[in-house]
């Protein structure tokens, strides 16, 4: 869902040189060790769950549908065999090959350690790790599923190996797939998406070729990607979002140029607040040189900290004088510096360095940090509403974004910040394989002045904008200047259950289901036991849960509780937004 980026400002230097004092290796993550049994352990259960899948194939199922018709589907690749289809399977069956796939592996992580501003140690080891993993699962399968190749006429010499799994599947799923994860998240638009599509679409082409040249019923290439692809998962999640497993962060270089304190900010200057883990010298520089070009001279660059992530830099900035703020990290610290600004009549410039950037992505900003300052700059004033939110253990504050609790809130708990800095917003997909078990809360609601509501649910939102990532649409009637706040209630039971949440959700985006007050959409019936999907609007809310719930504040993990208590704050921020073309 959204996220943050806290600001860190200390010890990012000093770890590097502590653990050479201890005589530990800088370069060796913390919690090596565990991650290595963790590894190990999940490694055995998917090796049991290969073999298991292949000795069921091979035994008491082979007679049983599909099965039965797999030696059709062979021999229909056999009858369509042309020297142009033959070449084309053998280039993709190549790409599968155990030498090409050691010589892209290597050649990668190669590329990964030696980036002259940071290697990614995490990222070739994550890949490295599951290719190999992936090939000794493959080893003790072939070893204990003795299974007999297709009988049609072979393109390729058949190896001593068990038809099942498919080994060059498998290999293509953990190396071309592991690629894609990593171009996901350090490939900027508009190459992103295309590269990694094409990449996760490689493993098909390597299973298709497979069974074109004879060498693999369906289900060897099923399983050869099932393979492939738990190698990926259960390696990610060791190594990109085990909080015990932390890299050490790189050395930030600090500048004098670019960087000052508030007590020497003069009166009606321009104030850059960032967050120094997600804007490095070179991009403060860069958008130095936009706000001048804008006109704002001599602006002053205040950096985050983990004991102030924000919310001292704006206060110090609306005391002194400062004529507009301009915010550089995630939803976290948006959400610190607009909680000071509210009520002001100083402007908010937000610059998308996060993960999720919410509120940017909502406020139709573009994502790249320079293009949307540049685009801010260029446009108007705008007022826009916040939430007002607090609890018990949670002190009154705003969020920007979306509140919540439950599953999404769990999520967040699960997500090391040093994944998302690895994988970007894959990292929050990883975490949510570990937080799906989240167990239903019970809980009351009630919103302005209709009867209280007795509900349960697997997540709660409150929400002020209502798209997250990847454009999915999760309220599709909150708007950030509605003077309104938005309610979905999250309750699927059960595969079907989540299958119908993700279709209303899916079929909101069409559609405007605002109530004009505090009443219950009902879609196919919401507000019945097994409806997973409920929205509402409110200008007041009050939540009580049952037991004490995970919460979350625009992305970042706040202390458990049992209340949450919401209001709309209308208009209370002032944001620079382009001016859209009529």
């Amino acid at each position: 869902m959204s996220t943050a980026v806290p600001g860190r400002a200390v010890g990012a230097t000093g770890e590097g040189a502590e653990a050479v004092r201890r005589g530990r290796s800088p370069v060796l993550p913390r919690g090596t060790g565990g991650a290595v049994a963790r590894i190990g352990a999940l490694t055995v259960c998917q090796a049991a769950v290969m073999v298991g899948f292949g000795l069921l194939i091979t035994g008491p199922a082979k007679n049983v549908w599909p099965l039965t018709v797999e030696d059709h589907v062979d021999e229909g690749f056999e009858r369509i065999r042309t020297s142009t289809l033959t070449t084309l399977s053998y280039i993709g069956s190549e790409a599968g090959n155990t030498l090409t796939v050691i010589a892209v592996t290597l050649l990668t992580c190669v590329a990964l350690l030696l980036l002259p501003r940071l290697p990614m140690w995490r990222q070739a080891a994550f890949l490295a790790v599951a290719v190999s993993l992936q090939a000794l699962v493959f080893l003790v399968v072939t070893l204990s599923v003795d299974r007999t190749r297709p009988h049609v006429h072979r393109l390729d010499a058949s190896p001593p190996t068990s038809s099942y799994t498919s080994g060059h599947t498998g290999a293509a799923t953990a190396l071309y797939a592991g690629l894609a994860v990593l171009v996901l998240s350090r490939v900027r638009r508009p190459w992103r998406w295309p590269l990694a599509g094409l990449l996760f679409l490689l493993p098909l082409v390597v299973g298709v070729s497979r069974l074109y040249r004879g060498m693999h019923h369906p289900t060897d290439v099923i399983g050869g990607m099932a393979n492939g692809a738990l190698s990926l998962l259960i390696v990610g999640r060791a190594l990109l979002t085990d909080a015990s497993v932390a890299a050490v962060p790189a050395q930030r270089t600090e500048s004098a140029d670019t960087t000052a304190r508030t007590e020497e900010r003069a009166p009606g200057s321009t104030v850059v607040i960032f967050n120094p883990l997600a804007t490095d010298a070179e991009g403060r520089e860069k958008l130095r040189r936009i706000l001048e070009q804008h006109g704002h001279r001599a602006p002053q660059f205040v950096e985050t900290t983990a004991e102030d992530p924000g919310t001292g830099q704006a206060s110090g900035a609306v005391r002194d004088g400062a004529e507009l703020v301009v915010v550089c990290g995630g939803d976290g610290t948006v959400r610190a510096a607009a909680d000071a600004l509210a009520g002001s009549d100083v402007p908010l410039v937000v610059v998308p360095c996060g993960t999720g950037n919410l509120l940017a992505r909502n406020l139709g900003l573009p994502l790249t940090p320079t293009t949307a300052l540049d685009a801010a700059l260029s446009g108007t004033p705008h007022r826009i509403d916040l939430g007002r939110i607090e609890g018990d253990g949670l002190a009154s504050t705003h969020f920007a974004a979306m509140a919540g609790a439950g599953l999404d809130a769990a999520m967040l708990e699960h997500t090391d910040e040093r994944a998302k800095s690895a994988v970007g917003w894959l990292a929050y997909v990883l975490a949510t394989v570990g937080t799906l078990r989240t167990p239903r809360m019970r809980l009351t609601v009630r919103l302005d002045d209709a009867p209280v509501l007795q509900r349960t649910a697997r997540m709660v939102l409150l929400a002020n904008v209502g798209t997250v990532q990847g454009g999915l649409t999760l309220l599709p009637a909150a708007r950030p200047d509605d003077g309104l706040l938005d309610l979905l209630i999250l309750d699927p039971r059960g595969p079907g259950g989540w299958a119908r949440a993700l279709g209303a959700l899916m079929r909101g985006r069409g559609r405007n289901p605002r109530a004009t007050t505090a009443e219950t959409l009902r879609p196919e019936g919401a507000g019945t036991k097994g409806v997973p999907v409920e929205f509402f609007t409110f200008r007041r809310a009050e939540l009580t849960f049952a037991a004490p719930q995970s919460r979350e504040l625009d992305g970042d993990p706040v202390t458990q509780g049992r209340r949450l208590t919401a209001e709309v704050d209308a208009g209370a921020l002032t944001v620079l937004l382009p001016t859209r073309e009529k």
